[in-house]
């Protein structure tokens, strides 16, 4: 299997369906109590984009990009319209967005990651797949323009000098979401008019 830096159509996933899921187990006592468990440490995004298929041409356009990436074999970008960048959806990406680190005077790497907070509570979401062109770093509150690269595939900044201990590394992003294709089928249905449509497309979140 392998990732393909290639990510479905915009036109198509803009019409989806999905977002994060969660798993956790659940108990009930016998007291009518529950005990509650997370199995798992992160969430993972699920979507269904045959709700953005419209014409005949969008669906011809998902059967050949599901068989590039032989059905559920290899992982692609998608973007998700409802959380694609760093910032909130009504406001400009800035260098200052998120906090990605700290420095210590000799680390010269830092992944990408967006924190979602509500109340005390704050999860921290590694970013993978930053969009290029669309990163903007900043030490402190003071935007870098220059001395650092990125991995696009790995979403990992890298400083060609260390930034200095205790200066906090900002960084503001556009990205996708990793995934594959969940079925290896795509059932699709042909109108008397020729107009296909498919009942379900399901993406799944790659998680390494």
């Amino acid at each position: 299997m392998a990732f393909h830096e290639v990510r479905f159509p915009d036109n198509i996933s803009r019409g989806a369906r999905g977002g994060p899921e969660r798993r956790t187990q659940i108990v009930e006592l016998a007291s009518g109590d529950e005990e509650r468990n997370a199995s798992w440490a992160n969430s993972r995004r699920r979507y269904d984009v045959a709700y953005g298929i419209r014409r005949a041409d969008d669906l011809a356009s998902v059967v050949s990009f599901f068989e590039a990436r032989n059905g559920r074999l290899h992982g692609f970008r998608y973007k998700d319209w409802a959380d694609y960048k760093s910032a909130l959806p009504s406001q400009g990406i800035t260098s200052t967005d998120q906090q990605i680190g700290t420095g210590t005077g000799s680390l010269q790497t830092f992944q990408l990651a967006k924190r979602y907070t509500s109340g005390p509570q704050t999860w921290v979401r590694t970013i993978a797949k930053p969009v290029t062109g669309t990163v903007r770093v900043a030490l402190g509150m003071l935007e870098q323009l220059s001395g650092w690269t990125l991995d696009a595939p790995t979403g990992v900044i890298t400083f060609a000098t260390a930034p200095a201990g205790g200066v906090i590394v900002r960084a503001g992003f556009e990205f996708d979401v990793p995934v594959r294709f969940d079925s290896d089928t795509l059932d699709v249905t042909l109108d008397f008019e020729r107009l296909g449509s498919i009942t379900s497309i399901p993406l799944l979140e790659i998680r390494r």
